[in-house]
């Protein structure tokens, strides 16, 4: 009778703790995190716009960038609101169903946008190991079913979390000593045998962050191989200078990434604030330093905003 009544099983309401040791702070803190909520919102919605609106911009890499912005887009938005709702009123409950749904929205778009990257890495592969079949290998067609296998492939593998949420039992406590929820810290949470929830865990993050990781790594393996066949090394050097705005991007979203999950699961003695800030960084330092990348990098790009900004000025 008591797994009819959720009451009995999960409490309605957690309790989001913030940085744990550093309540103290938290309105100082919320600076510099609206300022990259803001710069991120700004910056991808001015690169989704100019690819958008520049013809000379609708190529295979583009595309998939702009998946990459609107998956950026969406995790920094499912988390940063609450985060800044913890910081300025203090307002740390958050509806148990609430919890759930960004567990799985936070987990599901971070693959997603792993995806994309891995996307990204097989548009380099084929544009300077294959280049004459580039544009017959990725069509349109190509290029919108490979996004929504992308879509398909990150809700499918976490679509379980909220199910396997729902049912532990959370006899504990209701604090989170988090700033958005997360799947292994409400699993430590529940009072039930979890062996179960934590390989599921391991081997999703196996199946879309470690697995992407290591294709993307395959395919700058073939990259560099092709490249340092070229005849010359002004050719090298320019072919190579085509893929360096996407190894940034590689860096900047998987060294925060794997350190957070390492730190999660195996560093016990890292203190917990380091690991909410690493945790912090992982999910919303992308979404704001890749229109920045890709704005400064790109000479298309850079020129396009220049011209808005000359338009606007005149």
């Amino acid at each position: 009778m008591s797994l009819l009544n959720n009451s009995n099983i999960h409490p309605s309401t957690f309790l989001l703790l913030g940085i744990p040791g550093m309540e103290a702070i938290h309105t100082w803190l919320s600076i510099p995190f609206c300022l990259v909520y803001l710069c991120a919102l700004l910056g991808n919605f001015s690169l989704l716009f100019i690819i958008k609106t520049d013809s000379n911009l609708h190529e295979p890499m583009y595309f998939f960038l702009c998946m990459l912005f609107v998956a950026d887009l969406l995790i920094s938005t499912t988390a940063m609101p609450k985060i800044l709702s913890i910081f300025w009123f203090h307002d740390r409950k958050i509806y148990f169903e609430a919890c759930l749904l960004q567990v799985f929205l936070i987990h599901s778009l971070c693959s997603m946008a792993s995806g994309f990257i891995l996307a990204m890495a097989f548009d380099r592969y084929i544009a300077i190991c294959h280049p004459l079949r580039h544009s017959i290998i990725l069509t349109h067609r190509v290029i919108w079913n490979t996004g929504l296998a992308i879509v398909f492939r990150g809700a499918l593998l976490f679509s379980p979390q909220p199910l396997m949420l729902r049912w532990l039992p959370y006899c504990r406590t209701k604090i989170i000593p988090h700033t958005y929820c997360e799947f292994m810290a409400l699993i430590k949470l529940a009072c039930a045998e979890t062996r179960i929830y934590r390989i599921y865990s391991l081997t999703a993050a196996f199946l879309t962050g470690a697995l992407d990781f290591m294709l993307i790594i395959c395919s700058y393996v073939a990259i560099l191989y092709t490249v340092f066949h070229l005849p010359s090394k002004a050719a090298r050097l320019k072919t190579l200078g085509t893929c360096g705005s996407h190894v940034c991007v590689i860096l900047v979203a998987y060294i925060p990434a794997f350190f957070s999950f390492l730190t999660h699961r195996f560093g016990h003695k890292v203190a917990p604030h380091i690991h909410i800030f690493v945790a912090n960084i992982y999910l919303l330092a992308p979404p704001m330093v890749n229109p920045m990348i890709y704005g400064i990098r790109t000479k298309r790009i850079r020129e396009h905003f220049l011209q808005v900004l000359i338009d606007l000025k005149f």
